[in-house]
């Protein structure tokens, strides 16, 4: 499965498309800012607006060193490290989104802070008790273990370390409509319930803090989109679109149906060791 997932996320041009999409907003791999990246950065439902209500509940610090897994093209990673000016370490399974993003932090100056690796999040290869905070955006959709996933990332933080999720939950039985973002079939999808969530987190070691329903958020947040896409005549030179390929607006129109019709929703969970 994880091969899979990899091969649904490999796009083969995307830093190329990435440079497209500056060049058409008037910018350059050296001119080009963490804010301007945003639109193609922020790969999960909310864009930066998600990531500034959903990071702003961990209470980071500057001398904080921050966990990111499954961190994509490391686009939340930046944003941490250019709002928090803390050391920010990421991971995911797709080799072209860790190349591509440790190209983008050259870009934007932040080499120094943020470094991204290749690997499985359920095996990190970093040491016990080695971060102050972790997080993760739109990453259990992919991952089916999910209580030795929790238990790894409760390996690698502190005590008294805040860990934050932000996925896609079901909340129904009613099956999905294909391709979604995370996944072209039901074969490759590992959704669960936010009750399945609190059950693995807590079984890790963790206490639940807070947990948000942001169905109404993303809701909001889609038709927005829409209205922004309509008015310009189409999709702007950079956003999510160009990272899920030629299939990206069949992609987002399930989404947008699957969540309208109740099957699945956007859920923040904040817990502590």
């Amino acid at each position: 499965m994880k091969d899979s997932i990899a091969d649904h996320y490999t796009h083969g041009e995307l830093l190329d498309r990435i440079r497209s999409g500056i060049e058409g907003i008037g910018k350059t791999p050296e001119t080009v800012t963490v804010d301007e990246l945003a639109p193609v950065d922020e790969f999960h439902i909310g864009g930066r607006q998600a990531s500034e209500d959903f990071i702003g509940q961990l209470g980071l610090m500057a001398d904080d060193h921050t966990l990111d897994v499954g961190c994509g093209i490391g686009g939340t990673s930046r944003f941490v490290a250019s709002r928090f000016g803390c050391r920010v370490t990421g991971i995911d399974l797709t080799p072209e989104f860790v190349s591509t993003g440790q190209s983008l932090c050259d870009w934007v100056g932040l080499s120094g802070l943020v470094e991204l690796h290749q690997g499985d999040a359920t095996e990190m290869p970093f040491a016990d008790e080695s971060f102050d905070a972790a997080f993760m955006l739109h990453v259990g959709m992919n991952i089916a273990d999910k209580a030795g996933l929790f238990a790894e990332i409760h390996r690698l933080i502190k005590s008294d370390a805040r860990f934050g999720i932000y996925d896609v939950m079901q909340t129904s039985d009613e099956a999905l409509t294909y391709p979604v973002p995370w996944s072209s079939e039901p074969g490759t999808s590992a959704l669960a319930t936010q009750e399945q969530y609190t059950e693995a987190l807590e079984q890790a070691g963790f206490e639940i803090m807070n947990i948000r329903d942001r169905r109404d958020f993303a809701a909001d947040f889609f038709a927005e989109a829409r209205r922004q896409m309509e008015q310009a005549g189409g999709a702007p030179p950079l956003g999510v679109h160009i990272a899920m390929g030629e299939s990206a607006s069949i992609k987002i129109s399930n989404m947008v149906d699957n969540i309208a019709a109740g099957r699945v929703a956007p859920v923040e969970i904040i817990v502590i060791k």
